[in-house]
């Protein structure tokens, strides 16, 4: 006997079985699960859950659990996930590309900062060189955007804005990954996922300084 009931609605795709979510399908269930929590009806752990699980996902099946219980009185809209006007986060959804941004430093630079787009995936390779990336005033195309790549004898460095989320995946060798200065958690914020191996090499991730009183007391 099978499952007749019907499936919720506004809580993320809208087909179910096996067919094939795409990146939109991804994000809206991202923005459903970033909106729940920033309303206390998730806690941190569940959130953190269940945007893995989003993000992993192939298709609508996988998708479709991660909402059930939620429930969306009006549906987000998919141009930002971050459209309140006291927001200091832009995530755009709606513009954004599956092209992987791919940067590479040998015995040179890359420098990215300003209003650019931050791409979900992006590509950054160091030799004898340096990327530098500042995105307190990107904008982002997904709830979640990765950084992967090799840095060997050069360097990642990344400045990031107050409340963002890192989530460290790589490896150093004679290297490493230094993060500070993110502050807590903001739940509107995007989360940067940053893999790959440092040879000889490292990423420097900071977030703003805080206030010199609060200096003073660490």
């Amino acid at each position: 006997m099978t499952d007749s009931r019907p499936e919720p609605v506004n809580v993320g795709p809208i087909a179910g079985g096996n067919l094939r979510a795409s990146d939109a399908d991804r994000d809206q269930v991202a923005t459903v699960l970033s909106t729940a929590y920033a309303e206390g009806r998730l806690t941190r752990e569940e959130h953190d859950e269940r945007l893995d699980k989003a993000m992993a996902a192939r298709t609508f099946d996988e998708l479709v659990p991660l909402t059930h219980d939620l429930v969306v009185v009006a549906p987000p809209k998919m141009t930002t996930l971050s459209s309140q006007a006291d927001s200091p986060y832009q995530i755009d959804t709606a513009h954004a590309s599956d092209d992987v941004d791919n940067m590479i430093a040998v015995f040179g630079g890359v420098n990215r900062k300003g209003r650019w787009r931050m791409k979900k995936q992006s590509r950054a390779y160091a030799l004898f060189g340096g990327i530098d990336l500042d995105l307190r005033e990107a904008t982002f195309e997904g709830p979640v955007v990765e950084i992967s790549g090799m840095w060997c004898f050069g360097g990642l460095d990344i400045k990031l804005p107050a409340g963002m989320e890192v989530r460290d995946q790589t490896a150093g060798i004679f290297g490493g990954t230094d993060i500070k200065d993110l502050g807590e958690r903001d739940p509107r914020a995007p989360v940067l996922v940053i893999k790959g191996m440092s040879l000889f090499g490292g990423v420097s991730v900071r977030g703003p300084k805080p206030p010199k009183a609060e200096r003073r007391r660490r």
